[in-house]
């Protein structure tokens, strides 16, 4: 889904419309998440600085993450 057509989405008057949206928000800020731990770990990071960056304790990331 392109950004423009996932911003008119989340703007609808059909809640089906903006959940489906809210959705793919939600599937894209994983993908992101995901990406920018693996990053942080092949930089070096601590579970610690992961977690705090993300607003969550070490031993969740690492629970998510630490495969």
């Amino acid at each position: 889904m392109e950004l423009e057509e996932l911003s008119e989405r989340i703007r609808s008057n059909d809640p089906a419309v903006g959940l489906r949206a809210v959705g793919a928000l939600q599937r894209l800020a994983e993908q992101v998440e995901a990406v920018s731990v693996a990053l942080a770990r092949e930089q070096g990071w601590t579970w610690e600085q992961i977690g705090d960056a993300l607003g969550m304790s070490r031993q969740s990331v690492h629970a998510k993450y630490g495969k």
